[in-house]
């Protein structure tokens, strides 16, 4: 619950950051400029030298408060999970294998086959069936 809020603050925190710093006028005039430059509303409303001053301490407010936002909630996310090794995991005993009915072994797709070919099997021969007429 905390975290999804310092969460979501962080995430608000972040758009006042970007719309302070694209906002303000740098030296080369900035994206400021490029919207009406010195004489747009906000510059007239406020004033040029309190919007720059004014811009400037939110960017640098909303920088901090981000790193801040950013710490907390890295320090509070690597605690509620550790992370686990697989060898920190017991191993399996192996089990028996199933007992034996007398049925042929199936092959495995991972069982070796043997190198030389098996000998034939011979089959008792079995009279085939004589027609009846």
């Amino acid at each position: 619950m905390l975290y999804n809020l310092l969460l979501t603050l962080l995430i608000i925190d972040s758009l006042v950051l970007i719309a302070a710093v694209l906002l303000q006028a740098g030296k080369g005039g900035g994206l400021a400029a490029s919207f009406g430059g010195a004489s747009s509303s906000a510059d007239a409303f406020i004033g040029i030298r309190q919007a720059g001053n004014l811009l400037t301490r939110t960017s640098w407010w909303a920088g901090g408060i981000f790193l801040l936002l950013a710490f907390v909630l890295q320090i509070s996310s690597t605690r509620a999970r550790a992370p686990r090794s697989v060898l920190d995991q017991p191993f399996a005993a192996p089990t028996a294998p199933p007992p034996t009915t007398g049925a042929p072994p199936t092959t495995t797709p991972n069982q070796a086959l043997p190198l030389s070919p098996a000998a034939p099997a011979t089959t008792p021969a079995t009279p085939s069936p004589t027609p009846q007429r």
